[in-house]
């Protein structure tokens, strides 16, 4: 099981690329026995524990050796990347000045995604975690929560195949509209990055983003060592 997290971190760092990313030292290589050592404050999690098992169909043994690993923690998202995107570009006001997008649409934070690996046998773990989210004045993602499972068989001595299955909730993605005053014509909401062009006020709300992320990931994996 252990390895198969290994594999995962290597998989997600090949298709981050720029995201930055941070990881736990000593959490790859430390084998399988790192998966089964007693947690310090095992009694604490033990209720929890056996509520996990009771819910996925697992014996109340198996909580007694169930451990928790970190599987990655990483910022950004392609949410994120839209969000910064928005601000690109600006406005000329009549007297000649610029205004920038960049100012409704720059964030001090931006999204990190925790993920973690609990043991339920040798062969099977939950995998969960969450997503903080982000915000500026003008768009918000919102916090999210991620769900699944890994589990993994062995078709021959030196073969490996792995499934693991999450699904996230949360996380969307929602621009906010500005307050414009056109003078005779009165007071409007609009979509900030429209209000100086020739669309009506009223239809550039339809253009206001509203996305959601990726809502279900499956992930098959099989190896054989030589």
């Amino acid at each position: 099981m252990h390895a198969i997290v290994a594999r995962m971190i290597r998989s997600q760092a090949a298709v981050r690329g720029a995201v930055a990313t941070w990881r736990w030292p000593g959490l790859v290589g430390r084998g399988a026995s790192r998966m089964r050592e007693r947690s310090d404050n095992r009694s604490g999690s033990r209720a929890a524990a056996l509520l996990l098992c009771a819910f996925v169909g697992a014996s109340p043994a198996a909580a007694q050796e169930m451990t928790t690993s970190l599987v990655d923690i990483h910022q950004g998202s392609p949410l994120s990347e839209r969000a910064r995107g928005l601000g690109n570009g600006g406005y000329e006001l009549q007297d000649g000045s610029w205004v920038s997008f960049n100012r409704w649409y720059h964030s001090n934070w931006v999204d990190m995604h925790v993920d973690f690996l609990t043991q339920l046998t040798e062969n099977s773990g939950i995998l969960w975690g969450f997503g903080t989210g982000e915000q500026a004045e003008k768009y918000r993602i919102a916090p999210s929560l991620k769900l699944g499972f890994l589990t993994q068989t062995h078709p021959s001595l030196n073969s490996t195949l792995s499934l693991s299955v999450t699904s996230t909730f949360g996380g969307n993605l929602t621009e906010k509209p500005c307050v414009a005053d056109y003078g005779d014509l009165g007071t409007y909401s609009v979509n900030c990055r429209l209000a100086a062009g020739e669309t009506a006020p009223e239809e550039t709300l339809k253009y206001l983003v509203n996305a959601t992320p990726e809502r279900l990931r499956l992930w098959l994996n099989y190896r054989v060592t030589f």
